[in-house]
Parts: C-alpha cells; structure tokens; sequence
C-alpha cells in the first residue's frame, strides 16, 4: 500500500473553510548562505479523447502552473515553511494559497540549485537558493483562495508547462524529476513517499 504525506492542516475534513488571507512570516532556512525553499507540481489525471479507461496510469496527466507577479511566464507554486508546520505541509499548504488546489503530497522530486537576485544580500551575494520539489496529486480545485485576486491558474500538459517554464532549473524539475518519477510510478515503482529516488 502507498504512503500518502497529508497536509493534517488543510486536508483534513476537520479544518473546515480554507482562510482567504495568505500565511506571513515564511521562514528561510539559511544553510551555508543558501536560503531554502519549497515548490510543488500539482498534477492531475484527465481521460485521453480515445481512452475510457477508469486506469490513472493510462489517463494523460496534466500539471497546474500559475502566473509570476513579477513577469513573463509561469511558475509552480512555491514558498517557505513556518515553525510550526513540516515542509509537506507547507508545500500543499503554498499549493492551495497560490494555486486554489488540495491534495496529496506523494513524493519528493529532489532538490535544485538556482540563483536569485532578489535573494542576494550580505549573507549570500551570489544569491544562491535551493528548492525542494514535491509532487502534489491534486484532488480538489477550490472556487475561492487567497491569491487568487493576483494568480491565474493554467492546467497544462508536461511537454506544454515545460516550455512555459520561467527558469530553466524548474524546466529541469519537470523533465527530469517529476517526469522520471511519474514514469516509475506508472510501471509499479518509482516511490510514494518524501524520500528522494
């Protein structure tokens, strides 16, 4: 049986409505003048025109992105973590502020290097950053969130969101962490759990 890392805060039927204010106060975990970060790639199944099949694994998958405020092309959702939360639950979490979606965290795509210059400062000047990537299987699709005033969400196919991507590192996350991943996934291996493959 699979592993599913839920997000106790928001998935959990018990919580109720989804609060329309985004959390502040995201932490940044400065490591060797690297500050940390967490992304996810909410992903969905949707019937191929020529498939009926009821097989996830035979549906065509689909990958959500969402708009950058700060320019041209599009992103995955991302952020950083709160004292009291673990970075799972703050990636669904960051997933439904930005991009109105619920789910699952099912894996941990890996980790990624790139440079931010709105991250250079005294502690790190080259702006060097990380980002952990998780795979988000996306179950519910809210009408109301809290950036949805800012953030217009596009579902589009892996090959489609790769060449939308903003930066080449999350180009690389999808082709060769989330992609790889499915693929095990859909022959029986692959992993469904936040350890990396």
């Amino acid at each position: 049986m699979r592993r599913l890392v839920r997000c106790a805060l928001y998935s959990s039927p018990a919580y109720g409505a989804v609060p329309l204010v985004p959390v502040n106060g995201s932490l940044r975990c400065a490591t060797g003048g690297i500050d940390c970060f967490l992304w996810c790639i909410p992903f969905r199944y949707r019937a191929n025109n020529d498939e009926t099949s009821d097989d996830e694994h035979k549906k065509l998958v689909e990958v959500l992105m969402i708009n950058s405020q700060s320019g041209p092309g599009l992103l995955f959702p991302k952020g950083g973590w709160e004292n009291d939360e673990t970075v799972e639950e703050a990636a669904a979490r960051e997933a439904i502020e930005e991009a109105g979606v619920r789910g699952d965290i099912v894996h941990l795509l890996g980790f990624y290097d790139f440079k931010s210059k709105t991250h250079q400062d005294a502690c790190c000047p080259e702006g060097m950053c990380r980002a952990a990537v998780f795979a988000l299987h996306v179950k519910e699709e809210l009408t109301s969130w809290p950036e949805q005033s800012t953030r217009q969400r596009t579902w589009l196919t892996v090959p489609e969101a790769a060449s939308q991507c903003r930066y080449q590192w999350m180009q690389e996350a999808l082709l060769t962490g989330f992609s790889d991943w499915l693929d095990k996934w859909s022959r029986g291996g692959g992993g469904t759990n936040c350890d990396p493959a």
